[in-house]
């Protein structure tokens, strides 16, 4: 299928392990890579244990009260997990219309400023993801379910995605500085 912004890349302007040979960026491909199958893994997970939660329910009339959260747990540690493996493809979702009409030393500033906006939210969130983490493990909070499981779990998976999402948006602001500085 092709859409009228496919042409529209930027691709070019992501950031590479393999390009951008930098120690960190090696570190951080391999721990990329797995959390992805992790995360796969999780999600693969999560719709049989949906499957089994509507089958059980629908022809047994099962009570199934640990499967929507032990599912919503496995997607949201899924999807905050990965969330650094998709940002080192620049995967999320972008507006192309506006990098079309800039020239491409706008939009490599465009992008810089993206990024260092992109980084500041994202410590941000892991730094109250850390208190809000550590509040759950100090007060033991867990769930209103009749299962009970508790919080630290789901925070956990957040703080440690939204970190290495961090990680992930300042190697790439550090970049940026670093093309800069070598262009001079």
């Amino acid at each position: 299928m092709v859409h009228g912004l496919d042409n529209v890349g930027t691709a070019s302007e992501a950031v590479s392990a393999k390009a951008d040979a930098a120690g960190f960026e090696r570190f951080m491909a391999p721990v990329n890579y797995i959390v992805t199958l992790v995360a796969s893994l999780a999600l693969v997970v999560a719709s049989f244990v949906l499957t089994y939660s509507v089958a059980s329910r629908y022809f047994f009339h099962f009570s199934t009260d640990w499967q929507d959260e032990f599912s919503v747990f496995l997607i949201v540690g899924a999807v905050f997990m990965s969330a650094a493996a998709v940002q080192a493809r620049r995967g999320h979702v972008a507006i192309e219309a506006v990098s079309a009409m800039l020239s491409p030393h706008a939009n490599r500033i465009r992008l810089f400023f993206v990024d260092v906006a992109t980084l500041l939210f994202c410590a941000y969130f892991s730094w109250k993801s850390w208190t809000l983490l550590h509040e759950a493990i100090v007060e033991g909070y867990r769930t209103g379910s009749t299962w009970q499981p508790p919080l630290w779990i789901p925070y956990s998976l957040m703080t440690c995605g939204m970190v290495l999402l961090s990680i992930q948006v300042a190697l790439q602001v550090a970049n940026h500085i670093a093309r800069w500085r070598a262009s001079k």
